[in-house]
């Protein structure tokens, strides 16, 4: 056992590797667990390498020593409206249980937030499940604003 601290996790662009502990992480709660499947990667593989080769797209993790313990999708999306207002959608953020209440979710908002403006994104938003009342109160008290009812129709 180590009198040092553990590291601070470096936030970066995802690569393959990390996509056992990405799905690990989306599927770690109730809701993922219903529709995520941690032992069959290649139904990820193509959307990862989808999200790589799109500019407007970064998959994300929070890794400290090698161990990823968060991740989030941001999605830079040109736009007409609000006079051509190109925005930032913030997706699948996940904490590692263990990792929860230690300002990681924090950091990570205010990171995405960051790399949000330096692409020239005039705001950011998200989507949070209903079933998510804790996600809700922690996206508020970092200046999210409650503005719209989402809506969504499964495909397939």
């Amino acid at each position: 056992m180590s009198d040092f601290p553990p590291a601070e996790p470096i936030l970066r662009d995802a690569t393959a590797a990390d996509l056992p502990a990405i799905v690990g992480l989306l599927a770690e709660d109730k809701l993922g667990a219903t529709r995520e499947s941690p032992d069959d990667l290649s139904l990820y593989l193509a959307a990862f390498a989808e999200i790589e080769a799109d500019p407007n797209q970064r998959l994300v993790v929070a890794d400290r020593d090698g161990e990823i313990v968060g991740t989030f999708q941001l999605t830079y999306i040109p736009g007409i409206s609000h006079r051509g207002l190109k925005r930032a959608v913030i997706e699948a953020v996940r904490v590692a249980a263990a990792e929860r209440g230690n300002g990681l979710g924090s950091r990570m908002m205010t990171w995405a937030i960051a790399e949000s403006r330096a692409a020239g994104c005039g705001m950011v938003q998200l989507t949070s499940h209903t079933e998510r009342p804790d996600a809700h109160r922690f996206y508020e008290r970092l200046g999210f604003v409650p503005s719209h009812i989402g809506f969504k129709i499964k495909l397939s």
